[in-house]
This record gives C-alpha cells, structure tokens and sequence, in this order.
C-alpha cells in the first residue's frame, strides 16, 4: 500500500497499517516528516485535547463531529499520549484543555514519532515529489520524480492548502479530483487577519491576555472567543483570531466585516466605572495612562486611549464624567478596524475540501473509489485552536491506516 503525505495522519496511518502486516511506502515530498506538526503550537506542539471524548467532538460542527466521532472513539486523544509519553515525552494539561510537551518541543515530538516509524519497519521516502495518481484495474499507480510506485491501496494525507512553506500546497485535491471526487470551497479557517486600518504603530509583537474577540458581519455579531490577543505588523493573530476566523472568511465576501475586543470579559461598565472613580479619590493628578496600567500592557495603554478619544496624559481628576464613559465602553468594546483580509497561507487550517459524504466514516475509504482512503486536512474538517485539528488527523490517520491494510490484504 501507498501513503502520500508524512503528516501527522500519514504517519498514524502508516504506523497502524505496519503494524497490522501491510507492506507501506510512505511519500514525503519535503526533507522531513511532520513539518507541520513542527509549527504547531507556535513550535510547542499542542499534541491534543484533554476531556471526556464527547465535550472534544462539541467544539468541532456538527456534521463533522458527526463524521469524526467513530475515529475518535477508536484512536482517541489518550492513545497519541500514551504513545508518546511510552517513550519518553512528558506532557501537561492546561487549565483549558490543551495538552502540551512539559519541557520539550514539537521537534522532540516528530523525533517520537519518527522513532515510531522506525520500530515497525516504515522507512519515508523524503523529497520524492508525486507528480500525478492513476488508477489501473485495482491497483493505483502513483508517479514520481524517481518512477513509479504501486499498491492495491491508496491513502491521500496531504493536508490542505495553509501554511504552503510547510509543503501543504493543496497537491491532493487535484489528485482526488482526477479520480472522481469534488471538492468543498476552500476557505481559511485558524488563520491571522489583516484590518484597515492597520494596528498603530508601536503595536506589532505587543499582546493581550484572557480577553473576548468578537466578530461582526454586516454589524451583526456572528463569532466570539477568549484567550490571548496578538497585535501583528499588519493585523491580528493569536489564540483568539484564529478562533474567530473560520466564521469571518465565510462571510467577508457577502460585506463588511468588523472586530473588536473586550479587554475586560469579566467585569461590567458599571463595575469598572466604579474602579475609575475610586482610582480618582485616591489618585486624582495620576494620568489616564496609570489607570489603564491595571489593564493594558505599556504600548496598548495609548492605542485604546486614542481609539476613545481620550488624552491618555491627562490627569483622572480632569477627565469629563463623558470621557471616562466613553473610555470604558472602549474597554469593553474597542474597535480594531474592518478586516481587510483572513490570511489563508499564514493560516494553521483550511476549512473545505473533500465532501464528507464522499468518505465513509468507518472506513475512511473514498464512497466514489473503492481502496482509496482519506484523513486528515484533505477532508472537510477544521476545528478550533486548541489541539483540535490534529486529534482529527491522529484519528483519522488510524483508521485509514487500519482500513488501507485490510483492503490490501483481501484484494
């Protein structure tokens, strides 16, 4: 049997499918396995997502927990751990679900992997290039810079169309087009934002933390999520844009489409209003600035300032009762421009691609051609930040690797 692509699904695939018996020829095209998996939690790794299995499934829509849920429930987010941790990773939970290396990085958790491999006789063909996939009789034929490779079994784990430095460039669609399949839109999904207007200058690198990003389209709120902020050179990134973004790229292109932040998610108007004057009482000739102090970093103080229109030297006890107002509404809803743009090729993720009435969930074999077999990014799943995404490919990888073998075995 044939893997194309050394993902994190191609290589849960061609593990499983070693393991079983199957003879794997695993195709990478870059010079190293697990080149995302590399970037992945800014290079930490968010292996997975911790919780009962079902709360996990919720976070992704409903037609694809639907889709993912049988993978899952046969490779879940204990199984990658253990396999990890069985050779030595050590791992954490954070209070938000998302496990992490505890003093390692994703380069020890691809050497894992790579070991992995090694242990059941999976040798990946580095920098070989596929060129084209044909099917013959019940054999695929997959044509490569260095000739041509065969097998009675096909498993297509490319990955999608982010983050194309990382060699996901999108090569497997055109491949499952050509063997009869159609294709979902493709559209960014935990991917940065560019806005106009641009962040102000001074603000690149600078972050928030726990606070709420919201999302309008056509003034109307249609996406939330809390974590960390980052201010970027020409928008927005961080945990909360890239939960944002998937909902802001489907409706950019119907209108305008806005974002703004909550710097304080857990306090109300009334209650901040309340700080302020008894930061007045207390320190009347201190500046606007030192009150924001308690919750802005250094260069965000004068950005939210100016977006209120408020002097942020100006002493408290001078502020107009208008002003400080209007400053704490801008606390709690401060506009951070139109988005200009949801930056697919610096995205994590895409959403779209293979239709998943296309693939059979038990199987993940192709429902439109008998022994070829999807999982990962190819496939129309995109979950949220948080570890996510790559338990649907560990997942999927599984049970195509398993499927792949058993169908090359019966053929």
């Amino acid at each position: 049997m044939v893997i194309i692509g050394a993902g994190a699904a191609g290589i849960v695939a061609a593990w499983k499918a070693a393991t079983d018996g199957a003879e794997v020829t695993l195709l990478e095209k870059t010079n190293r396995i697990g080149t995302k998996i590399l970037i992945s939690g800014g290079g930490k790794c968010n292996i997975t997502h911790d919780g009962p299995l079902e709360e996990v499934l919720r976070a992704f829509r409903p037609n694809e927990a639907r889709f993912i849920r049988p993978a899952c429930y046969r490779f879940p987010p204990s199984e990658i751990v253990r396999m990890l941790t069985d050779r030595g990773l050590r791992v954490y939970t954070r209070p938000d679900g998302r496990i992490f290396p505890v003093d390692q990085t994703a380069k020890d958790v691809v050497a894992i992997l790579a070991q992995i491999l090694g242990e059941v006789g999976v040798r990946p063909q580095l920098q070989r290039t596929v060129m084209g996939v044909r099917r013959e009789g019940d054999r695929f034929r997959v044509m490569t810079e260095s000739g041509e490779v065969e097998g009675r079994s096909l498993v297509i784990t490319t990955g999608g169309s982010s983050y194309p430095n990382s060699g996901t460039t999108g090569d497997g669609w055109a491949w499952t087009d050509a063997l009869g399949h159609s294709r979902v839109p493709i559209r960014a999904a935990l991917a940065p934002l560019i806005t106009d207007p641009e962040p102000a200058e001074g603000f690149p690198g600078v972050a928030l933390r726990d606070v709420l990003l919201v999302g309008y389209a056509q003034n109307k709120e249609v996406a939330r999520w809390r974590g960390d902020l980052l201010f970027t050179h020409h928008g927005l990134s961080g945990p909360t844009t890239l939960g944002i973004t998937r909902v802001l790229a489907e409706h950019i292109d119907d209108g305008e489409c806005r974002v703004a932040v909550d710097v304080c998610p857990d306090r109300q108007f009334e209650d901040l209003g309340a700080d302020f004057q008894a930061f007045v009482q207390e320190h009347p000739k201190k500046q606007v600035s030192t009150w924001l102090d308690g919750f802005l970093p250094d260069r965000a103080r004068a950005g939210l300032a100016a977006a209120a229109n408020v002097d942020a030297t100006i002493p408290v006890g001078q502020l107009p009762k208008k002003d400080r107002n209007r400053l704490i509404e801008t606390l709690k809803r401060w506009p951070l421009g139109r988005v200009a743009e949801v930056v697919l090729p610096k995205g994590e993720v895409v959403a779209g691609g293979i239709p998943l009435t296309e693939v059979d969930p038990q199987t993940m074999m192709s429902r439109v051609c008998p022994g070829l077999f999807l999982a990962g990014e190819i496939l129309d799943v995109a979950g949220p930040v948080g570890g996510y995404n790559l338990q649907a490919a560990w997942a999927t990888g599984f049970v195509a690797g398993e499927s792949a073998a058993r169908w090359a075995s019966d053929s």
